[in-house]
């Protein structure tokens, strides 16, 4: 498939409204992670929950002691209501020396001979937590709830968080599925080479009339990525809209590396092209140092990220991600929408249910 952006190392950034910065307090930050080693701790009691992401035992107690953090947190963790959609959160006190080598893949990453990382990815469950409703893919990483991004031996010029010497295109966060993300939060544990995460906000995009007009028809799919398997002939590709308005202005649904734009006509694919320029042109690049989160509202938003070489010594760049859902509606065509066949793994309850009156796993609500 066609990708309408070009790969280059260096992106002209104009000048525009920086992304937001938050600061969570100190004592807020040492109290997600003393809640962490607490739950942890706790976890190592009982085997059958241990290092689990969605057990039950697991989810109850990141439930209880998420409410029980400072009131900061969940401030510094509400959706980003700026121009560019998105907000630096600084910082967690993430000692380099704890993490060890960086793991050579995802699964290397959750393994239980690492419990740096599984603390962390419970530091990530309780700030997801504070913002909404943390979920996972059953497709994807095994249905874990926090996702280790990483450079993968193998994988460098594919268009997934697993690549590294090609840029990873502007793209919304499972553009493909009508139970996509709203709010997606990176959590970065290591960045020595000071890799940019690009993003770009529909917001300061400059659209005509005419460009809106033809990107509001459903005339393309979005097909999942790699990392979700690659035979999904068994689903009838449905067609989408890459501009949509939204209760607070419009919403973007944007993946051209899976968009196959050349089944499109001409004007459509202008029209492609020049969001494309405008995605670029509108672009921040967002470096993160161990300990900064990135909270984008998905709706808004695209992210991707710059080439780098990676070295693959455990030095290398090392994130982990949470997809978060609101009680926030789309369109109600989404619903109809078979998502190719992908589920969610929604463990945590929603306001008003009990956790023991959930299943873990969930398909299309």
């Amino acid at each position: 498939m066609k990708n309408v952006l070009r790969e280059r190392k260096t992106l002209h950034l104009e000048k525009l409204d920086p992304i937001d910065r938050r600061e969570l307090p100190e004592e807020a930050a040492a109290a997600v992670l003393c809640r962490a080693e607490e739950i942890a701790v706790t976890l190592a009691e009982s085997p059958a929950a241990h290092r689990t992401l969605d057990h039950p035992e697991l989810i109850r107690l990141v439930d209880t002691h998420a409410a029980a953090l400072p009131g900061a947190v969940r401030t510094a963790l509400r959706p980003p209501d700026t121009a560019a959609g998105a907000t630096i959160i600084g910082r967690l006190p993430v000692d380099d020396g704890d993490l060890g080598p960086t793991p050579r893949d995802w699964r290397h990453a959750a393994d239980p001979a690492c419990p740096a990382s599984f603390r962390l990815d419970i530091a990530m469950l309780l700030l997801a937590r504070c913002a909404g409703e943390p979920f996972g893919w059953q497709g994807q990483q095994s249905g874990r709830l926090v996702n280790n991004i990483l450079p993968t031996p193998g994988h460098e010029d594919e268009q997934s968080g697993a690549s590294s010497t090609i840029l990873l295109s502007p793209h919304t966060e499972d553009a493909f599925h009508p139970e996509r993300a709203h709010l997606l939060l990176l959590g970065c544990l290591r960045n020595p080479d000071r890799v940019g995460t690009t993003v770009s906000s529909i917001r300061q995009a400059e659209l005509d009339s005419d460009t809106r007009r033809r990107l509001a028809e459903p005339v393309l799919p979005i097909l999942p990525d790699v990392s979700y398997g690659e035979d999904f002939s068994a689903h009838r590709p449905a067609p989408v809209p890459t501009v949509a308005p939204g209760a607070a202005g419009p919403t973007l649904r944007y993946d051209p590396a899976y968009t196959p734009l050349d089944d499109a006509d001409p004007e459509y694919r202008c029209a492609y092209g020049h969001l494309g320029s405008e995605l670029e042109r509108t672009c921040h690049r967002a470096v993160l140092e161990p300990g900064e989160l990135l909270l984008m509202d998905n709706d808004v938003v695209v992210h991707g990220r710059v080439p780098f070489t990676p070295r693959y010594d455990g030095t290398d760049r090392w994130l982990k991600r949470v997809n978060i859902r609101l009680a926030r509606r789309r369109a109600p065509e989404e619903a109809r929408e078979s998502g190719y066949g992908q589920v969610t793994v929604r463990p945590f309850p929603a306001a008003g249910e009990e956790i023991s009156n959930r299943p873990v796993n969930r398909g299309m609500q």
